[in-house]
């Protein structure tokens, strides 16, 4: 964890567990082999419509941190990733998460059919979620 992200106290503060999941939100789109700006490029944005976040233990500078992307529910109109937060070591997550993002035309912002717009993005995404769970 950097400097910047914690409080006097050298604790993380809470608004940096939401830039941590969009970072991992970010690693894992490329594992679908696409960057989130080729996404975009497509014509896919993914706007935010939900944020939860669950503080479990404190955080400290130079800890260092993992964070665990996974999907839970993957829909023609939208998607949420799952995010649990653990500390180099211990098996105990620190934070754990979720956002909820709607599929949206890049140039309109009116919402899609990723299924149908963008069927093998979507594939992918489920190909994913299924490997993830066996």
């Amino acid at each position: 964890m950097r400097y910047a992200e914690t409080d006097q106290m050298g604790v993380a503060h809470h608004a940096s567990y939401p830039v941590w999941y969009e970072v991992a939100r970010t690693d894992f789109i490329k594992t679908l082999g696409i960057t989130y700006s080729e996404m975009e490029a497509m014509g896919v944005m993914t706007p935010l419509v939900e944020l939860n976040c669950r503080y479990i233990s404190a955080t400290r500078y130079e800890d260092v941190l993992t964070v665990e992307t996974s999907v839970s529910v993957l829909s023609p109109a939208r998607i949420q990733f799952d995010y649990t937060i653990r500390r180099q070591g211990e098996p105990k997550p620190v934070n754990t998460g979720s956002t909820m993002h709607a599929w949206v035309d890049s140039k309109t912002f009116r919402p899609i059919n990723l299924k149908k717009s963008y069927p093998d993005l979507y594939r992918k995404i489920l190909d994913v979620m299924e490997t993830r769970e066996e």
